[in-house]
């Protein structure tokens, strides 16, 4: 079964377009809106419906108001901006469901465009309940979701409201993340070369296990690199290791050199007596981290290594930083990955969170073949699970 698309429905005109987009966008103290890739990543969908004379109703959350209305997770600063990127008054609904919503949703004209107020006000949202999605779907009459980074979530405005319409389709930026996620995992050209950091295992071990059967290298960099290191008998002095999963890291790099995979750790580190922007810092090699001290990012010898380990790949995947990147005696080892990566003759996808904030922050993003918009649904489908957004458009589409 195949996703049914926003531009495989013939006819747009008039008709009341449901779309769950991301718009969980950061905010400063002032409510001010830091960095936007999320609301512009869904502006081709909703020119689209424009394009089509569609009456859109965009439906997103904003941080984690668990259930109660919190002015300070307001929709107000996204319909904002998404105002200004648009050049069209976006107008925002005083909730997200209800008579007064409704009234709202049934005097737009085509092209009008409304933002419901937080899904997430509501506990019935992350409970995927069935009454409140119900409520939500509100005579609405085509059901869009452009929301990739919230697809591994079973909530009510993702799976339980595709049960109220007729019509079940995904947006552009869906199609772009399946797209290229079936690139990269499903028919790669090869060498392909998964690349994970950060700062735990306990996140990655079920996508390390998955991509032990499918990648020819895998590089591992950030904290998480020093539980591996502990477990090969390492002193790795105060740097971050979760000591409940040396054994499953053993295990996991014992499946990749039985699968033939090459696999890559660092071989020297910057490291500091403390963890603080002012430490003491140093670089040594694996073998001779002070004990006391931490390791906060790769060294020279490993930059140069995992470059050398990407020179023939034609296909990279990247998820988590090389080092506490945000602070800047942390930053080189990943920045500098983020230019062996950006550099590269591969096609290059980069998951979500971190790690697209140090691709940005490098100036390399325009070299990237494609960034993720999500962190956790990026990492799921590296694990091969099947996320329950993507699931039901499945089930759906083509009823």
């Amino acid at each position: 079964m195949s996703i049914r698309y926003i531009d495989e429905i013939e006819n747009l005109s008039g008709k009341k377009v449901f779309m769950r987009v991301d718009f969980n966008v950061p905010l400063d103290d002032n409510q001010n809106i830091t960095e936007d890739t999320r609301i512009r990543a869904v502006l081709p969908t909703i020119n689209y419906a424009l394009d089509n004379n569609a009456k859109i109703i965009l439906a997103s959350h904003l941080g984690r108001p668990k259930g109660e209305r919190k002015e300070k997770y307001s929709m107000a600063p996204a319909a904002k901006r998404l105002s200004r990127l648009l050049g069209k008054d976006v107008k925002l609904a005083s909730d997200c469901i209800g008579d007064e919503v409704r009234a709202t949703i049934d005097a737009m004209q085509p092209g009008d465009i409304v933002m419901l107020e937080n899904v997430r006000f509501y506990a019935g949202e992350e409970k995927n309940d069935r009454d409140f999605a119900k409520a939500l779907a509100n005579g609405c009459e085509i059901y869009v979701n452009d929301a990739f980074a919230v697809s591994h979530r079973a909530h009510a405005s993702v799976e339980a409201i595709t049960d109220c319409f007729p019509v079940v389709t995904a947006g552009f930026l869906m199609k772009n993340e399946m797209n290229y996620f079936d690139k990269a995992m499903q028919n790669p050209i090869r060498p392909l070369v998964a690349i994970l950091g950060g700062a735990k295992v306990s996140g990655k071990i079920e996508v390390l296990d998955n991509l032990c059967d499918k990648v020819d290298k895998i590089i591992i960099g950030g904290g998480m690199a020093f539980t591996f290191l502990k477990a090969m008998g390492y002193n790795v002095g105060k740097s971050l290791v979760e000591d409940n999963l040396i054994e499953t890291a053993m295990k996991a790099y014992q499946k990749a050199r039985e699968k033939g995979v090459k696999f890559y750790l660092p071989v020297d580190c910057v490291v500091a007596d403390q963890f603080n922007p002012a430490a003491e810092t140093k670089v040594t090699t694996i073998q001779e981290i002070p004990e006391g001290w931490m390791a906060l990012d790769i060294g020279p010898a490993t930059v140069a290594l995992f470059t050398e380990a990407l020179q023939n790949a034609k296909t990279i995947v990247w998820n988590g930083p090389m080092g506490v990147f945000e602070m800047d005696a942390f930053s080189r080892g990943t920045f500098a990955m983020v230019s062996a990566v950006a550099n590269s003759y591969a096609l290059t996808i980069v998951g979500g969170g971190d790690t697209d904030v140090a691709v940005h922050r490098a100036g390399e993003y325009a070299k990237i073949s494609y960034i993720s918009t999500g962190g956790g649904a990026f990492l799921e489908l590296l694990e091969g699970k099947k996320l329950p957004g993507i699931k039901v458009l499945e089930d759906k589409g083509h009823k």
